[in-house]
């Protein structure tokens, strides 16, 4: 075994291995950006070099530099994670050259496998099913063009050496096709370097089920079962489980040993998993190659969790050149375990990747990195930043149990424990999932989330406890910042059975709300049914209101109808966070923060954001500027697609920001014709940066 590995990576994956390095004693050795000075795989780690800039190119994907430290530090073996340099056949080639261990396959295997057109040429040629496309060298787009029409639409351009969802694009018809081979490109060659791409028949109603794979320099090859990981977005898994819904020991049987023969074809040593696309009719289930990813996947706990196998701990011994701890009569499926990916991103939004602080993040019970009923995998900690640099994954939330029913209640009561506060993300979107019936029944599908779209994003009404909780929790934060630690203990306006009114407004799903709270006292309670602490009694008064533009500069706001309600709240002076409400005649059990001008509040229902408004603020507005088109988050200008005195149509493409590896494209408006350009290609912008103005009138 080694005695010091360095971890080419960062953030989740690389906390990873270095809690498995550590538990059998072998130092690890981080390495780190700008970006990343202040970051958990930093701390984790026994030792940690400066590697360069925040932007990836100029730091973590630098093979060079990270081999020089390699050296320079003592590591024997280089463990590159996933993404980044881990599926870089130079990279692996250069660390064998320079006398070091790259944990994972051969550069060969990495070039045979890696490279998802040669890969399916040798699946071709070894008798695996492939799914109808073109996957050659001739990379003219006009020749692409042809092959997808002769194909038939749906396509998909898939980049050739793509991986984790990066540069794929489905083409509906021909007329769309050389503008996204266009931005797949972009997006591969920011991604991988490499911009060759094939293209591929577009399943309908496909499945995403993958083998995980094992081989050692022994000759030996065992397989770990099945993945199900069609639950995507963005081309991008968000839900994965194991084992998959709905196949039985022939299919997985069979898929497993393609998935072997696969491997066994270039030799492959280390951890691999083989994709398959499963098209699913009435009667049978037909399994299609799609491709090999040539390192560990981000996914991999699942598998973990229902063979009891530690899959990081088999990737040391085998690149340490010992056999594989088990063959594949050892190895049984024990239960069922899913895995949730908790991301920054805005999925009302098109699940636009979200940077800021993690101003609040608290996680289920849970263990760290091992095999338990509820475990967690992630790389940050409360006050970290989320970068526009990288993946926007916060954590990964991991769940077992005996049976796939017994693992949904299970991950939904552990994600209804977890309170990320400060920047958008996918929480409450994953509890909605598991709550559909296409996965509660296992009707699995890549198309799944755009199946169940009208469920998945609507807005949840909003609950009543709702606006009173943000109500009390405003109160006790804003008292709490003047008064001290104990916004109950100063006498005036909290002074027992005293009258005490705040008046306030929100806005909720594009909706304001008026709120008034009066006839507020407090007193001790000691009630054996509402605990002990202060127990607060109010009147509620809740108007809806609507917004009336008199003229292009001030807004009027009417109340209308007023409901009222009366109830209590028990709270903890020492916690302003923790609030258990009656109203009328519920117990509701909430908690709630405050960050800037938005509370977030979390109950047993799931959880909302409202903010806080403050209505004269609108006075003044320039409500006739709607020419102006801002960056929706920060990131870098690709590309306009426009000029000054162009004339648009409402919904033409203007420009393309690309942020966390991911392309997003600025549409117009309105008709208009293009007035200025604030920015140019390759420049960075900030969230809501003025891109350009269209000038509307002039149409």
């Amino acid at each position: 075994m080694f005695s010091k590995i360095l971890i080419a990576n960062r953030g989740e994956i690389a906390c990873r291995v270095a809690a498995t390095a550590k538990r059998l004693g072998v130092s690890t050795v981080a390495v780190y950006s700008d970006a990343d000075r202040e970051a958990k795989h930093v701390a984790v780690c026994d030792e940690a070099i400066y590697l360069g800039g925040s932007a990836p190119k100029d730091s973590y994907l630098k093979g060079d530099a990270i081999i020089a430290i390699a050296l320079e530090t003592g590591a024997q073996a280089i463990h590159p994670g996933y993404g980044f340099l881990s599926e870089n056949a130079d990279f692996a080639q250069a660390c064998q050259d320079a006398g070091l261990v790259f944990i994972g396959p051969s550069a060969d295997a990495i070039r045979a496998m890696g490279g998802k057109s040669e890969s399916k040429r040798l699946m071709e040629s070894a008798g695996v099913p492939l799914i109808p496309g073109y996957h050659g060298d001739n990379q003219e787009a006009q020749f692409l063009q042809q092959q997808a029409d002769n194909i038939g639409y749906p396509v998909l351009i898939k980049a050739s050496a793509g991986g984790g969802g990066k540069g794929m694009r489905i083409v509906e018809q021909s007329s769309d096709f050389i503008d996204l081979l266009d931005s797949c490109r972009r997006e591969a060659i920011t991604s991988f370097g490499n911009d060759q791409v094939l293209v591929e028949k577009y399943a309908l109603k496909p499945r995403h089920i993958e083998i995980q794979v094992f081989g050692d320099t022994h000759g030996n090859y065992v397989h770990l079962f099945e993945r199900d990981c069609s639950v995507q977005r963005r081309h991008q898994k968000v839900l994965e489980e194991a084992p998959a819904p709905g196949v039985d020991t022939a299919m997985r049987e069979a898929m497993g040993t393609a998935a072997i023969e696969a491997a066994r074809a270039v030799d492959y040593v280390g951890a691999g998993t083989v994709e398959f696309i499963v098209e699913q009719r009435e009667d049978s289930m037909n399994f299609y190659f799609m491709e090999m990813n040539t390192r560990l996947q981000v996914e991999h706990p699942v598998s973990e969790a229902i063979t009891g196998v530690d899959l990081v701990e088999w990737q040391l011994l085998v690149a340490a050149g010992q056999p594989l701890p088990k063959t594949q009569n050892d190895l049984a499926i024990n239960g069922h375990a899913i895995e949730a990916r908790i991301c920054a991103e805005n999925p009302d939004n098109n699940f636009l990747p979200a940077t800021g602080t993690l101003f609040t993040y608290q996680k289920p019970e849970h263990s760290t990195f091992n095999i338990t009923d509820v475990r967690i995998d992630d790389g940050v900690r409360e006050g970290d930043v989320i970068s526009p640099f990288y993946d926007s994954m916060i954590a990964k939330l991991i769940v077992h149990a005996p049976t796939r029913e017994q693992a949904l209640a299970r991950l939904d009561h552990a994600l209804a424990q977890t309170r990320i506060v400060g920047l958008p993300n996918n929480v409450a979107f994953l509890r909605y999932i598991l709550n559909t019936d296409s996965f509660s029944k296992a009707n699995l599908d890549t198309a799944l989330i755009e199946r169940e779209q009208d469920k998945l994003f609507d807005q949840h009404p909003l609950e009543l406890s709702t606006l009173v909780v943000t109500a009390i929790a405003q109160q006790l934060a804003s008292e709490a910042t003047t008064q001290g630690s104990d916004p109950f203990s100063k006498p005036t306006g909290f002074r027992a059975y005293s009258n005490y009114t705040r008046s306030f407004s929100l806005v909720y799903d594009e909706q304001a709300y008026s709120a008034r709270i009066s006839n507020w006292y407090n007193a001790s309670c000691a009630d054996s049914k509402k605990g002990s602490g202060n127990l607060s009694s109010f009147t509620l008064v809740i108007g809806k209101e609507i917004a009336n533009t008199q003229d292009d500069s001030n807004i009027n706001v009417a109340a209308q109808t007023e409901t009222v309600y009366e109830g209590q709240i028990s709270y903890d002076s020492s916690d302003a966070h923790n609030h258990t409400l009656w109203l009328e005649g519920a117990r509701i059990n909430a908690q709630s923060w405050v960050n800037n001008e938005t509370v977030y509040v979390f109950t047993d229902s799931g959880r909302d954001e409202i903010t806080l408004i403050d209505i004269m603020a609108h006075v003044g507005e320039d409500t006739a500027a709607v020419g102006s088109l801002k960056s929706p988050m920060p990131g870098q200008v690709v590309a306009f697609k426009v000029a000054v005195g162009d004339t648009v149509k409402k919904g033409e493409p203007l420009a393309v920001i690309e942020a966390m590896k991911i392309e997003h494209t600025i549409t117009a408006p309105t008709d208009g014709v293009v007035a200025e350009l604030l920015f140019a290609a390759g420049d960075l912008v900030a969230d809501g940066d003025e891109l350009l103005r269209i000038d509307s009138e002039s149409a």
